[in-house]
């Protein structure tokens, strides 16, 4: 049967175990050694890995969501991904734990005790107070959860029944849910990253940080779609011109991404108010200016002269080698965004800063792979079974492809 041809190979059961092995070990280092030594950096560190693996999840919902809105062949063949990817937000409502007990080590406004307070706080704790994070943190991971839950249920009953009426109702749904995701992130990332300097303020940075969650989500999916159709059957029937759109899209976000950042960094600096400017003041002295030109090298400049390239975009393993350059620069931007409000004075950096990403990746990647057996990749030619616009639109692709590469 088509479903047992397109399940995904035996190494991802290997590559599941073995990342849920090494994640386990990692975190547990991390949390003997915060227990017994130093409390304040292992929150901190496990801040910094869980605000990105975090973001990996909402920008495979985000995306997931995209797809469903705009249709294509493109989003059908790699939609698998997206789901197993927004799946994952179960397990991050319970790694948030730690992040919830350390608030207080995070947080000046989580903080007991008049001297902790300073007076310009006076005005930011009726919403910077621990009792009311805590439940919008509850109220976030019930929107993408429920969403999440949702899309993939409505995706698994459009498999076993073919009835159109579950495509329709992932469309809708997606409309008003990326409204509210885009929404509950900007809100999720003023709580979590721009407070830890309270005294700072933008209101660009939500829209930083929910590019930075779809550039995330895309390139992680892509990475993974390469790595998967590079072996027999997927590798018979993906052709080099999805890898093409998936160029495209990768390009746009990035561009999109530089944007909103410029705009922030420009908006900021012309205003030169104390409360605004110190943010980047802290990140572009003392050895921070550094890891700031290296994201603009790596994360800007590199991908876009790349992707520019049709012949580039058209290889699967070029692509999934940029895509893995692009997470591992996006960590750095995390790392950028966190540990400048506690190092002020210069660069600094952990052991654990490397670690914690490690042990959250690792239980990220497995539950992520445990996901992706559960279904068949591509049940139907390139796209789920009984898909409304399924036979006619990857047959006329497929033609598409090959005279292209004629």
């Amino acid at each position: 049967m088509i479903e047992d041809v397109y399940r995904v190979p035996e190494r991802v059961r290997r590559v599941q175990w073995t990342a849920l092995v090494v994640g386990l070990v990692a975190l547990a280092i991390c949390v003997v050694y915060g227990f017994l030594f130093d409390h304040a950096q292992f929150f901190r560190s496990y801040l910094l890995a869980y605000v990105y693996w975090l973001a990996v999840s909402l920008g495979c919902l985000g995306m997931l969501m995209l797809q469903h809105l705009s249709g294509g062949v493109w989003g059908s063949a790699i939609r698998r991904l997206f789901e197993a990817g927004a799946a994952t937000l179960v397990l991050m409502l319970l790694l948030a734990v730690p992040v919830a007990l350390g608030l207080d080590e995070l947080y000046t406004w989580a903080r007991p005790g008049p001297s902790a307070h300073p007076e310009w706080l006076d005005h930011v704790r009726p919403y910077l107070n621990v009792n009311f994070v805590l439940i919008r943190m509850a109220g976030y991971f019930v929107l993408w959860i429920g969403l999440a839950y949702l899309l993939n249920r409505w995706s698994g009953a459009l498999d076993g029944s073919g009835d159109p009426r579950y495509s329709w109702r992932m469309t809708r749904i997606s409309g008003p849910g990326a409204a509210l995701c885009v929404m509950s992130a900007l809100f999720f990332s003023t709580d979590m990253v721009m407070s830890l300097e309270p005294e700072w303020y933008s209101t660009i940075f939500g829209f930083v940080f929910v590019t930075d969650a779809l550039l995330e989500g895309m390139a992680l999916s892509v990475a993974a779609f390469a790595l998967l159709s590079e072996s027999g059957p997927l590798s018979e029937v993906i052709s080099p011109l999805y890898f093409l759109d998936y160029g495209k899209i990768l390009l746009g976000i990035i561009v999109f991404w530089s944007y909103v950042g410029f705009s922030q960094l420009l908006i900021i600096w012309i205003g030169n108010l104390p409360h605004e400017v110190v943010w980047y003041v802290h990140r572009s002295s003392g050895g921070w200016m550094w890891v700031a030109m290296a994201m603009l090298i790596f994360m800007f400049f590199l991908p876009l002269l790349v992707l520019l390239s049709r012949s580039f975009k058209r290889s699967r393993r070029a692509l999934a080698t940029l895509c893995g350059l692009i997470l591992l620069m996006e960590l750095v931007r995390v790392f950028w965004y966190v540990e400048p409000s506690f190092h002020t004075d210069g660069f600094y950096l952990h052991w654990m800063d490397v670690v914690a990403p490690i042990g959250i990746g690792g239980v990220w990647i497995s539950a992520f792979c445990w996901w992706l057996r559960r279904r068949p990749v591509l049940p139907l030619y390139l796209v789920p079974r009984r898909h409304p616009r399924s036979v006619e639109e990857i047959e006329s692709r497929i033609g598409v492809a090959e005279n292209a590469e004629r």
